[in-house]
C-alpha cells in the first residue's frame, strides 16, 4: 500500500512538473485558409517590451505532428529549453503540422504567420530572425529558406535534406524544385546569403546523410557560409547533441541581417 502511494505521489509530481514546464510555452493560434491552427511561444526569462528580441522559428519532425499543441514540446529545441531556457536570450516560435501533412502549403504559411504574430507581440527584431528544424522540420527549414530567402539571419538544420523528386510515402521533401536540375545546387542558389550550420548522423536509417552532405557541398561550391557537423556511427536522433553543441548559439546569434 505504501509503495503504491509513493508511486502515485511520484506520478503526480511528474505530471505537475511537466505541466509547469509547459506553462513556460505560451499557447497561441493563427487562422490560415479559414482554419485555426495552434502554436506555442517560448518567452525567455527577463523578457521586457523595453527592447527588441531575437526570434527563433523551430520546426518539429514527423513524430510530433497532430493538433494537440503539445507533442511539439517533446523533441529537439523545446526539451533543451526546459533545461537551458533560463539563460536563452530569444523568443522561440513552435508551430505544429497536422497528422499526415508536412511543412509546405498551408502549414508553411501558418509557420510564417505565427512568426510574424510573435514578432509583433513580443517585440521581435527583424534583423535577428533565425530558423531551425529537425528531420521533417529540417526539410521544412530548406523549404522556408528557399521560399523566404531574405527573412532569416542564420539557420540550423538537423538531419534534413531535399529529396527531389519525393517518394509518394514520404512526408519530407522540398516543393518547387524544377525537374531536370541538380536539386542541391538549385536550392543552394535560391536561399540568398543565409548562413547555415548542418548536423547529421553518419548512420541515419531514417533520413539519408547524403541529404546534408549534398547541401553542404552545394553551399560550399557557391562560397556560401556553411558549417557541417557529422556524427560518426550515430543514427537519426542527433538533435540533443546538436542543440547542446558548444558555440552553436553564439554562432547563431552572432549573425544579424543588414538594415
Amino acid at each position: 500500500m505504501a509503495m503504491r502511494f509513493a508511486f502515485l505521489l511520484l506520478l503526480t509530481l511528474m505530471t505537475f512538473n511537466a505541466t509547469a514546464d509547459d506553462a513556460r510555452f505560451l499557447e497561441r493560434d493563427v487562422t490560415v485558409q479559414g482554419e485555426t491552427l495552434h502554436y506555442r511561444v517560448f518567452v525567455p526569462d527577463g523578457w521586457t517590451s523595453k527592447r527588441t528580441w531575437p526570434v527563433v522559428l523551430f520546426l518539429h519532425g514527423s513524430g510530433e505532428r497532430g493538433s494537440d499543441n503539445a507533442k511539439t514540446l517533446s523533441q529537439g529545441l523545446p526539451p533543451w529549453l526546459r533545461t537551458h531556457g533560463k539563460d536563452f536570450p530569444a523568443v522561440v516560435v513552435i508551430p505544429q503540422v497536422a497528422s499526415g501533412a508536412y511543412w509546405s502549403g498551408k502549414y508553411e504559411e501558418a509557420a510564417i504567420k505565427a512568426l510574424e504574430a510573435s514578432i509583433d507581440e513580443f517585440h521581435g527584431d527583424r534583423q535577428r530572425l533565425y530558423l531551425t528544424g529537425l528531420s521533417m522540420g529540417g526539410f521544412g527549414s530548406w523549404q522556408i529558406a528557399k521560399d523566404h530567402p531574405d527573412l532569416f539571419a542564420a539557420a540550423v538544420i538537423i538531419c534534413g535534406g531535399i529529396e527531389h523528386p519525393p517518394r509518394l510515402e514520404s512526408p519530407s521533401h522540398v516543393d518547387g524544385v524544377p525537374d531536370g536540375v541538380d536539386p542541391y545546387a538549385w536550392v543552394a542558389s535560391n536561399i540568398g546569403t543565409l548562413p547555415v550550420w548542418l548536423f547529421h548522423g553518419s548512420d541515419d536509417p531514417v533520413v539519408s546523410v547524403e541529404g546534408s552532405r549534398g547541401m553542404h557541398h552545394a553551399l560550399e561550391a557557391r562560397k556560401k557560409e556553411v558549417r557541417y557537423t557529422e556524427y560518426p556511427g550515430m543514427g537519426h536522433g542527433v538533435w540533443e547533441n546538436a542543440y547542446a553543441t558548444p558555440g552553436l548559439w553564439p554562432w547563431v546569434f552572432g549573425h544579424v541581417k543588414a538594415q
